[in-house]
């Protein structure tokens, strides 16, 4: 094998049918002399033939074993796919036992211990995971796979109008299924928040599940106006998919929230009920949600990740996994991430897809982008 040999390539395909939408995928990847590992990402339009195509991409490019998902909307090489049968792909080649597949699994406690014997040999660093969004344990899974492994979990969950599927080696199944990678393979990851704050974090002084009463002890309405101003307070129903409900993440010191979506007011009482269980004590930030903090805050990301690279030095590949309320929909035309993410760092092999939650630190994620770099 060369020495010079590319160790990643991706490429992007779309057509009438799985078939056809993965031959124009092939036509346009680089096939990679050794390549050992695979990532794939198909839209919901083709979720029933994730294995089929795996199974096609095993056999016309050596690679045995994949890992992926399903999206709303798939990234890679040639833009965005939305609407239509389409799938990306990356394929890399890492050293021999460099990477473990783990899962599917619905349960932490014996997909970790099948894969002990590695485990005694390796330390993983990074896992990517992608996560079947009806499984309801699916957050405390993270938290106990990180545990087990001692890895940084990052990935995204599966968005499909119809069948949902996660991929890993010959299987599809439920629940969390992805890659472990040896320590010794350098990446860098970044987190980038669609929302900014608008307000001081403040205090939930009353709460009962996801309904919250009070804030700083009188009515959680009164806090929420205080913050958004006296234009939006006048007309509340224009806050709807602007105005967000952010709980900093205790212990982290990097600003990172879960940001939520606020689902109901209640007028009379002054409670707002958001997208998430909350108890009393709980810290909470209201955040806006608009294309300018966006765009905005994903250069922050890049930026700090090109500090973190020898300078000069341009990614060997990347996975960029967003969240299905972001893309056009935010930004107002379809590939200002992808082209932000090449015009701060470089011109890469790169495959990602537009998800139903975002995973950072094995955290669950909304309105965010999630960035690996193999460098």
């Amino acid at each position: 094998m060369p020495d010079d040999a590319p160790l990643f390539a991706s490429a992007a395909g779309t057509g009438a049918d799985w078939s056809s939408a993965a031959k124009d995928c092939l036509d346009h990847l680089t096939l990679v002399p050794g390549a050992n590992f695979g990532v794939l990402y198909v839209t919901d339009h083709l979720a029933d033939q994730i294995g089929s195509i795996a199974t096609l991409l095993r056999g016309v490019t050596g690679v045995r074993d994949w890992v992926g998902t399903v999206g709303i909307g798939v990234l890679g090489q040639g833009g965005e796919y939305y609407d239509r049968p389409a799938l990306s792909v990356l394929i890399g080649r890492l050293p021999d036992g460099a990477v473990q597949l783990l899962g599917p699994m619905t349960d932490g406690a014996g997909a970790v211990d099948a894969v002990q014997p590695w485990l005694r040999d390796h330390a993983p660093l990074l896992l990517l995971m992608h996560g079947d969004p009806r499984h309801a344990r699916l957050p405390s899974l993270l938290l106990d796979v990180a545990g087990r492994t001692g890895g940084f979990i990052v990935g995204g969950l599966t968005a499909s109008r119809g069948e949902q599927a996660v991929l890993c080696g010959h299987e599809t199944g439920p629940g969390l299924a992805g890659v472990m990678f040896d320590a010794d393979i350098a990446v860098a990851t970044g987190l980038t928040q669609g929302c900014t704050p608008i307000g001081p974090v403040r205090t939930i002084t009353r709460a009962d599940a996801h309904v919250v009463m009070e804030i700083d002890g009188a009515p959680a309405l009164s806090a929420l106006k205080a913050d958004i101003g006296p234009e939006l307070s006048a007309d509340l129903r224009r806050i709807s998919g602007l105005i967000m409900a952010g709980l900093p993440i205790p212990g982290d010191d990097r600003g990172d929230r879960l940001v939520r979506d606020l689902t109901a007011i209640d007028l009379e009482r002054g409670w707002i009920a958001i997208g998430e269980n909350v108890t009393d004590g709980q810290p909470i930030q209201f955040c806006r949600r608009d294309a300018a903090a966006a765009e905005a805050d994903t250069v922050r990301m890049l930026e700090g990740l090109k500090r973190r690279l020898p300078v000069g030095q341009v990614p060997r590949a990347g996975i960029y996994i967003t969240c299905v309320a972001r893309g056009g929909r935010l930004f107002g035309r379809e590939g200002v991430e992808r082209e932000l993410i090449h015009r701060h760092l470089g011109d890469f092999p790169l495959t990602g897809f537009f998800a139903g939650g975002e995973i950072s630190n094995a955290q669950l994620y909304g309105y965010t982008g999630v960035l690996v770099l193999f460098v």
